[in-house]
């Protein structure tokens, strides 16, 4: 149950950070709240946390220097709490894996898609479509809670 509901979430997280760049402060609550209980369960809270601490002081560091956005920090520090602690060496791998594919989607993007459209269209899937084009191609920050929410649900689902 709880992997299931994490899924979710993270596809929610991965959406909202896709058209408009930012992740609810929900999300990374709820996540961080059903890690807590499964760390409960599985009698590994105090490690569990521990390591969600220093992942959130580590990632506040990135955000600081401009590398990670505020909703970033905050959903790496949860995700950690939804695994295991000695899986959580192989979650930030797979993170950073999709994230440096996401980086090279994106600049490959930029060359060959089309510049988008002046008029705004009146669809909001249309609309965030433009707005994904018009960032390609300024170079505008990846939504890396895609890469998150993927390099997590590998994790997940593999097991």
């Amino acid at each position: 149950m709880i992997p299931c509901v994490c899924v979710l979430l993270l596809a929610y997280a991965a959406l909202h950070d896709v058209v408009g760049r930012t992740i609810p402060n929900g999300v990374p609550a709820s996540l961080a709240a059903l890690g807590c209980l499964r760390a409960a369960l599985a009698h590994t809270i105090a490690p569990s946390l521990w390591i969600a601490t220093m992942i959130f002081l580590a990632a506040t560091l990135a955000w600081r220097k401009g590398l990670l956005g505020g909703g970033d920090v905050k959903l790496l520090a949860a995700i950690s709490l939804v695994v295991t602690p000695h899986e959580v060496p192989v979650l930030l791998i797979s993170i950073s894996m999709v994230g440096g594919m996401l980086a090279i989607l994106y600049v490959f993007a930029g060359k060959v898609l089309p510049q988008p459209q002046p008029v705004r269209p009146r669809h909001l899937v249309r609309r965030a479509i433009r707005a994904e084009l018009w960032r390609v191609h300024r170079r505008g920050p990846l939504p890396y809670a895609v890469a998150i929410a993927l390099g997590t649900m590998t994790q997940i689902v593999g097991h």
